[in-house]
């Protein structure tokens, strides 16, 4: 049988036609660098919006409206950055399959961190009434379209540089830099939090959003010194880089593209209410004290971003699918415990089970997806397919969940039983899917084939 194509063959020799070429253990520290802080960037540009919408946002930019109004408002502003993911998404991923890895890194990063430095630089509504919000959507939208190529290039990089037997711990490092990231996040917050109130709706706020420019030339500096990965050369030097790899995914790559999305769109979903939507649930409706949640949000991504990395590490010895599987299962579980313990108002328990979420949901099992997807698809449109799956998912996962979940809040006078139900609907959609996907773990990267082909071994 010719093996040739068959996406379950472990070459373990590095070399043209032998396997994954490797990268030198300084290109790799590199990668592992660039990748860390620039998820680290992304992140903290989210969290610090994502939690000003359940905080203040609602006050600042949406003032004449009700409460519950203005965090629908808020929420909605905040999907607008998802919808523009898929469009940063196929902008830049042309790019990343025809000019490297690299160049998409440098790009994103900087409008990334651009559109947060204006967020905090924007007239409020009580300066400039309409034309704030207004802004408002326009800087998310930047943020969001930057943000469209930043993991998934992250990911990829990691994957096609990292030596087998490595790849899930080294993937994984980007959604540690992502906790990472989150962590800053909380703390930044934490830190304005202890302005008199005052002060923090005044000007408080905008030096969380101004102190991304920090993460921003940090992450500019290690990514300029930054190889690109040995695969991606590999295929520049044999000539086969594609003109249009968007149109080869929708020829080629239909079936891991969209295997891709479904295991997507349910482990977004959950993990967006864990570090949006719960911080505006614990305020409003468990009436915690504000002053808590970026706490319990820092605890919570330090601990899931230790569980990427062992996650990683993990399906490296026994398997990426049978790790993700595993955590799928868990996640179906997990939203009733959830609530329950958020509803005591305990700060103990919240804490305990917000840890949980950002271990499984937020960080773990994405974090295993660094490596997981890169794998599936062949070597011509891997960015973009990685990039396409992830990012048009962010839609239906991660940008409408917050609204989702306090618009059922509103429509049911508070339970949360029916946002319970919805991320265990969304989790077995996971499930479902991912049981549709191959092992990949130590895959030949240099292969044209899908992990997903495997009727081209039985020719």
């Amino acid at each position: 049988m010719d093996t040739t194509l068959d996406p379950t063959v472990n070459p373990k020799t590095p070399g043209r036609g032998g396997g994954t070429p490797q990268a030198d253990p300084s290109a790799v520290r590199r990668a592992a660098w660039a990748g860390l802080i620039g998820t680290t960037l992304e992140q903290y540009d989210f969290v610090i919006y994502g939690t000003a919408s359940a905080l203040i946002f609602n006050t600042l930019f949406f003032p004449n409206i009700s409460p519950a109004a203005g965090i629908l408002a808020s929420f909605s502003a905040y999907a607008v950055g998802f919808l523009a993911r898929p469009l940063g998404g196929l902008f830049f991923s042309r790019y990343g399959e025809r000019l490297g890895r690299k160049w998409v890194l440098v790009a994103t990063l900087m409008l990334m961190g651009g559109a947060t430095l204006g967020i905090g630089l924007l007239p409020t509504y009580s300066q400039v009434g309409l034309l704030a919000p207004a802004l408002l959507v326009a800087c998310r939208f930047f943020q969001g379209f930057g943000a469209g190529a930043e993991q998934s290039g992250g990911a990829t990089l990691l994957t096609e540089t990292a030596q087998i037997g490595r790849r899930g711990r080294l993937a994984a490092l980007v959604m540690t830099g992502a906790a990472l990231g989150t962590a800053l996040g909380a703390v930044a917050w934490i830190a304005a939090q202890l302005l008199p109130e005052e002060q923090l709706m005044s000007w408080g706020w905008r030096l969380v959003f101004i102190s991304s420019l920090f993460v921003t030339v940090a992450a500019f500096v290690i990514r300029r010194k930054l190889n690109e990965s040995p695969v991606f050369q590999e295929l520049k030097e044999q000539h086969q880089v594609p003109k249009t790899p968007v149109k080869e995914i929708f020829a080629n790559g239909k079936k891991p593209l969209f295997i891709v999305m479904f295991m997507t769109i349910g482990i977004s979903a959950q993990s967006y209410t864990y570090q949006v939507f719960m911080a505006s649930y614990l305020k409003n409706d468990v009436h915690v004290d504000p002053t808590f949640i970026p706490k319990v949000l820092l605890v919570g991504a330090i601990c899931g971003g230790i569980a990427a990395y062992g996650f990683g590490r993990l399906s490296d010895r026994v398997g990426r699918k049978p790790v993700y599987i595993s955590i799928v299962i868990a996640l179906i579980i997990l939203p009733v415990p959830t609530f329950l313990a958020l509803n005591t108002g305990s700060h103990l328990l919240i804490t305990m089970a917000m840890i949980v979420g950002f271990i499984l949901a937020c960080q773990g099992a994405v974090g295993v997806t660094m490596s997981y997807f890169p794998e599936i698809f062949g070597s011509r449109y891997r960015y973009a397919g990685v990039t396409l799956g992830r990012e048009f998912a962010s839609i239906f996962g991660g940008g409408v969940a917050p609204l989702i979940c306090a618009a059922l809040v509103t429509a049911f006078s508070g339970s949360w039983i029916p946002v319970a139900v919805y991320m265990i609907l969304m989790a077995v959609t996971v499930l479902i899917a991912s049981a549709m996907a191959p092992e990949t773990r130590d895959r030949d990267l240099t292969l044209a084939a899908n992990a997903t082909d495997r009727e081209v071994t039985a020719a």
